[in-house]
């Protein structure tokens, strides 16, 4: 690690990059709440409902590469306000929306605007705290309890705006918040390094295509028709843009994704493990809601509320708790160790009754979902960027942001369809929900226990992050 003299605002600046990290989950968490009221106001089928979430995690993790590669070319600051400027033009597009394809073209701004403030913001943390292993370990503390932090607000301001003002303000409330941050930037972001180099505007193209397709393809295939012609077809077009994609890196001077970034230890398999704790937790989040709001009755105040204590958990356990077990016991244990306890959670979800109750049903699963949740996410976040070389920090950020948003869009997509195709309707057209939401827990259980798995036979090494700090 290169000795570099620490930025006496380091502190300050990392509370700014943790303003932003709310602000972009506040997006992804505050709609939960509202989907319901979303879905009578505008009209949204059941299936449909999903792309409110999925028009932004589409857009951010298709557009993520590129977002760290202009990061890397142009100037993690500079892209970081540019990305805000346009998250809030987002914003103000779906928060006046008054039918479904304006709210989802404002919905998948706001995601394009996210694609380059994640990886931006995260280049910057790490190049901040790059001097210092324990540093670096409390700063990642931090940015992972800020993320719990903006699902908190946005739980309960959902619920809050939802129950007394109207959906639109989910989305308007970040015009305010987006402005205090552009207005701070200048003053407490250092320029960083710039690198010169090209871009792979046709690589950014065909990754994004093949992504929009794939999830495309899982959304909208109904229950019994994975074997139709236009799935296959769908499927057989995304793969043949993933293999595209994979050969234009090989070939390409400057590619989007240099293939050799994977060469660092554990950031391949960091990389997957991200991806399958998005696909694991996401679904938590989503079905939850739905759970609350559509089974046990609860309103959009009650059902925010409801989700509070799990948010306020692991903001709570990610800054005093789980740093302290990684410097122990190192990230592949932590990992391990989260996301069994998450599989544990969801299969505890997954026998929710019709007639829960929150005390003895919701909380106690949702509080061990939290442990989980904060002892997975750090190391994963930890392992997928700390290997990469420092010029190619930008890059990094938005490979392991990708992952996770990539994988929480097609495991909520994989999660839909299995509980679109358990879902029993009764002779009165009404359809039971409840064995839908049920086997969507059941699934996204399957995807965590499989990732702990994998981080206990494919990650290598036992190194406790302080002693990996030190080499």
């Amino acid at each position: 690690m290169s000795i570099q003299t620490p930025d006496p605002r380091r502190w300050w600046a990392l509370a700014l990059l943790c303003a932003a990290q709310f602000i972009v989950i506040l997006d992804t968490s505050i709609i939960g709440i509202a989907l319901p009221a979303i879905q009578t106001n505008l009209g949204f089928s059941a299936e449909g409902l999903s792309w409110i979430f999925n028009a932004y995690v589409i857009v951010f993790g298709g557009l993520l590469l590129l977002g760290g590669r202009l990061s890397d070319l142009f100037g993690a600051r500079r892209l970081f306000m540019f990305g805000f400027a346009i998250l809030t033009a987002g914003s103000l597009v779906a928060g006046l929306a008054v039918s479904q394809e304006v709210l989802l073209a404002g919905r998948a701004i706001q995601g394009l605007g996210a694609a380059l403030i994640a990886p931006s913001a995260m280049s910057i943390l790490v190049s901040l705290f790059s001097h210092s292993g324990a540093e670096l370990g409390k700063a990642f503390a931090f940015w992972g309890a800020s993320a719990a932090a903006g699902g908190t607000a946005g739980v309960f301001l959902g619920g809050v705006i939802t129950q007394w003002m109207s959906w639109e303000w989910t989305f308007l409330i970040n015009v305010p918040l987006g402005i205090v941050v552009l207005a701070a930037s200048p003053g407490l972001l250092r320029k960083g390094v710039i690198t010169r180099g090209q871009i792979d505007w046709l690589g950014a193209m065909v990754i994004t295509a093949a992504l929009v397709l794939s999830v495309y393809a899982i959304v909208t295939t109904e229950p019994g028709h994975w074997t139709s012609p236009a799935t296959i077809a769908q499927l057989a077009a995304a793969l043949a843009l993933f293999i595209t994609f994979v050969v234009l890196q090989v070939f390409r001077k400057q590619p989007l994704l240099p293939l050799r970034i994977f060469r660092a230890p554990n950031l391949a398999i960091g990389n997957l493990l991200m991806a399958l704790l998005g696909a694991a937790w996401i679904p938590l989040w989503f079905y939850l809601n739905l759970y609350l709001q559509q089974t046990l009755s609860f309103s959009a105040w009650e059902s925010g509320l409801a989700l509070v204590p799990m948010t306020v958990a692991i903001m709570i356990l990610m800054v005093g708790f789980s740093g302290k077990f990684i410097a122990l016991l190192g990230p592949k244990s932590s990992l391990v160790l989260g996301l069994a306890i998450m599989a544990g959670a969801l299969a505890w979800f997954a026998q929710l009754p019709a007639d829960g109750e929150f005390w003895i049903d919701v909380l106690p699963a949702s509080m061990l979902a939290a442990l989980g949740m904060s002892l997975a996410y750090i190391p994963a976040t930890m392992v997928g960027v700390s290997g990469a070389r420092p010029e190619e920090t930008g890059l990094a950020s938005g490979l392991i942001n990708t992952t996770y948003q990539v994988g929480s869009a097609v495991g909520l997509a994989a999660m839909v369809a299995l509980a679109a195709s358990n879902t029993p309707v009764a002779e009165n057209a009404i359809p039971n929900l409840l064995p839908g939401f049920q086997s969507a827990f059941s699934g996204a259980a399957v995807v965590a226990l499989m990732g702990a798995v994998i981080a206990l036979i494919g990650l290598k090494g036992r190194k406790s992050a302080r002693t990996a700090a030190a080499e």
